[in-house]
C-alpha cells in the first residue's frame, strides 16, 4: 500500500529548500564582493638591465705596466735563453768586469717618471741597496711577486696594502746600470721563477 506525504510536510520541505537556496546565493554574493584581484608587479626590464645584477664569470684582475707614461721604452730587455745571439747580447748587464743576464726589464724615457704597482697586493719589503738602488717588493695573488729597482721618492712601506695602478715611487738611477741613467728596473716573479714581464702585461691573473 502506497503512503503519501501529508501536504504540510511537502510544504515544509519546499520552504526549507527555498531558504537554503536563498542563503547559498547570499553567501556567493558576499564572497564575490570581498574578492579582489591579487596585485602583480610586472617587469619591463630584462634581467641583464639591472645594475645590481652580478656577473657570473669573473675575468680576473689584469696585470698593468709598472708605469703610465706612454713615452716609456725598453732600454734593456729580459735575457731569454731562446732568443737570438744579438737579443741576448743586448740583455746582458756589465758590472765591474762581469757580464750578468738581465732577469728583468729596464724602462726609461730619459726623464723621471711615476712607478705604479702592477696589481693589488701587499708590500713585502722596502730597502736600499748600494748596487741596485732602492727596491720595493710586492706580493700578489696566484704566486706573483713584483720587484721595482733603481727608484726614489718611495711612498709605501712594508706591510702596506696597495692597489693596481697606485703610484709607489719614481724612477731613479743605480750603480749597476749607470749607463742607463734615470730608469726603472722591473722584475716579475711567478711561482719563484723570473719571467719576461712583456709576456704578461694586460693578461688576467686567472690566465697564469
Amino acid at each position: 500500500m502506497n503512503r503519501q506525504l501529508k501536504k504540510s510536510v511537502v510544504y515544509s520541505l519546499y520552504a526549507i529548500s527555498f531558504i537554503l537556496l536563498v542563503m547559498g546565493v547570499a553567501l556567493l554574493g558576499f564572497a564575490a564582493k570581498n574578492y579582489s584581484e591579487p596585485e602583480y608587479e610586472y617587469v619591463s626590464k630584462g634581467i641583464l638591465d639591472y645594475e645590481e645584477n652580478i656577473k657570473v664569470v669573473n675575468t680576473g684582475e689584469k696585470i698593468v705596466r709598472p708605469y703610465t707614461d706612454p713615452s716609456i721604452k725598453i732600454v734593456k730587455g729580459y735575457y731569454d735563453y731562446k732568443a737570438d745571439a744579438e737579443a741576448q747580447e743586448k740583455s746582458l748587464i756589465f758590472y765591474q768586469g762581469t757580464y750578468m743576464q738581465s732577469s728583468g726589464v729596464s724602462y726609461s724615457n730619459g726623464n723621471t717618471f711615476d712607478i705604479v704597482s702592477i696589481l693589488n697586493g701587499t708590500v713585502k719589503e722596502v730597502k736600499e741597496d748600494a748596487t741596485l738602488g732602492n727596491i720595493i717588493t710586492i706580493e700578489h695573488d696566484k704566486g706573483i711577486v713584483s720587484t721595482y729597482q733603481s727608484i726614489s721618492d718611495i711612498t709605501v712601506k712594508a706591510g702596506d696594502v696597495v692597489t693596481s695602478g697606485q703610484i709607489i715611487a719614481k724612477s731613479s738611477t743605480s750603480n749597476i746600470s749607470t749607463e742607463l741613467d734615470n730608469h726603472l728596473y722591473f722584475e716579475l716573479i711567478i711561482n719563484g721563477v723570473c719571467v719576461n714581464p712583456e709576456n704578461y702585461y694586460d693578461k688576467s691573473i686567472n690566465e697564469i
